[in-house]
């Protein structure tokens, strides 16, 4: 077991939780303003198959407070920072919930020769025409943007940089939200198959529980990182 903050950029420190052996390991990314609690149904019973890591990101947690305008790029490298101060070494299963996807492709495509395989959990297309509350309610400097990230720069930036990672397992769990559901969010399915270009081996599994896999779907989840986990072994 690791358990600590570990030093990365400007002094500050990210707090960062391990659990488990085994190789590759699981590196887990919350959701926009989560953190390591976000994984809590699932965390140790994927300890059970390889390392399992996860993480509070600046502004979260235990981690140090940020300041600035946070962009994909400082995102990508607070975790590349963390692992390599609490050297946890690759290659890396990335797991991501919603948000977090966005910077677990960015990592992605910063550090390819480390990823082994990744799993999102409805993780949506980008946010590429907000109106103008939205695009308020963003903002870095907002109130409750405790992360100071440039959430619509970040997503925009992820999703049009998107590319083949590699020939790796990757799994897109994607919700069907149904007929009921707004407009905005009926092609949903659809939109996530924006995903599959990272690998050739990308599939896409649709669910119908609702926007929280890893709460929704716990033993959903495990199964997915374990196949991919040990097609990547």
């Amino acid at each position: 077991m690791l358990s600590g903050t570990f030093p990365v950029a400007d002094g500050r420190k990210l707090n960062l939780d391990c659990v488990g052996e085994g190789s590759p390991t699981v590196i887990l990314e919350s959701g926009d303003g989560s953190g390591i609690e976000e994984w809590g149904l699932i965390r140790l019973d994927l300890a059970e198959v390889t390392r399992t890591c996860a993480y509070d990101r600046g502004g979260i947690g235990r981690s140090d407070p940020v300041t600035g305008c946070r962009q994909l790029a400082d995102l990508s490298a607070d975790l590349e920072q963390l692992l390599e101060a609490a050297t946890v070494p690759p290659p890396y299963v990335l797991v991501a919930g919603s948000g977090g996807g966005f910077i677990a492709s960015g990592f992605a495509q910063a550090y390819p020769d480390t990823v082994a395989g990744m799993v999102f959990l409805d993780v949506p297309m980008a946010f590429l025409d907000p109106p103008p509350e939205v695009v308020e309610e963003t903002a870095c400097d907002h109130p409750g943007n405790r992360e100071h990230r440039d959430y619509l720069q970040v997503e925009a930036d992820a999703w049009n940089s998107r590319s083949e990672i590699g020939d790796i397992p990757v799994t897109i769990i994607s919700n069907d939200p149904g007929p009921d559901a707004p407009p905005e969010e009926q092609n949903n399915v659809t939109a996530q198959q924006g995903w599959l270009v990272l690998s050739p081996q990308a599939e896409q599994v649709v669910i119908e529980s609702g926007h929280d896999v890893a709460t929704n779907e716990p033993e959903l989840v495990i199964e997915a990182v374990t196949e991919v986990v040990q097609a990547a072994r």
